[in-house]
């Protein structure tokens, strides 16, 4: 059974055996949650032919790999954004400020929680905490941290990306990446280019 058009499917199954490879012999279903990853990095979202097509590989039911989709939020079953903006709004940040840049992005965007612009750009989320406290509060761009926000650097931080230019996490790589750059990283494929750039995280 076909489930993506035939050179995908085949880079598909490729790189799976890449992933597969690095479990131990008989712990392959280990291999499910980058495989996840890697259909995002292709679809956007993790979609019935990706979850079919995992399930083909790893020889277990669909139910079982849709299980493990719906049990992680970073995993998503309906379309996403290009980037997804996520802002911390657990204890620490909130009241530093997180709850109001939450309020003050869905008034922007015109969207609440989980949901996506019009132009298909943004998926604004709130976030639990990204152990990131030092720096709260912290809005998140396909999981690249942006430190010490304000509803004012976050409107601006979004109007940037609406408008096509790069955005420049406060640590880690140099540009976010698009989701589905960041899936494919997830899945176990790291851009080398980007994968030592920029910088970690220092003193508070």
């Amino acid at each position: 059974m076909s489930f993506y058009d035939f050179e995908v499917e085949q880079k598909f199954r490729a790189e799976a055996a890449e992933i597969i490879a690095r479990y131990p012999q008989g712990h392959e279903r280990s291999a499910m949650i980058p495989l996840l990853h890697l259909v995002q990095s292709i679809d956007g979202y993790v979609t019935a032919n990706g979850i079919g097509l995992i399930a083909d590989i790893l020889n277990c039911q669909r139910a079982e790999v849709s299980a493990v989709a719906t049990f992680y939020t970073q995993f998503k079953r309906h379309p996403n954004g290009e980037y997804t903006v996520g802002v911390c709004t657990n204890a620490l940040c909130a009241v530093l400020g997180g709850d109001n840049i939450m309020e003050t992005l869905e008034k922007e965007l015109e969207v609440g929680n989980d949901e996506t612009t019009a132009d298909g750009k943004i998926t604004l989320e709130a976030l639990e905490c990204n152990a990131g406290c030092d720096y709260a509060p912290v809005v998140m761009v396909n999981w690249e941290f942006f430190d010490n926000q304000t509803p004012e650097s976050a409107v601006q931080l979004v109007r940037d990306i609406k408008a096509g230019k790069p955005v420049h996490p406060t640590r880690g790589s140099d540009v976010a990446p698009t989701f589905k750059e960041a899936s494919r990283i997830l899945a176990g494929f790291p851009n080398p280019e980007t994968a030592n750039q920029g910088v970690a995280a220092g003193p508070a």
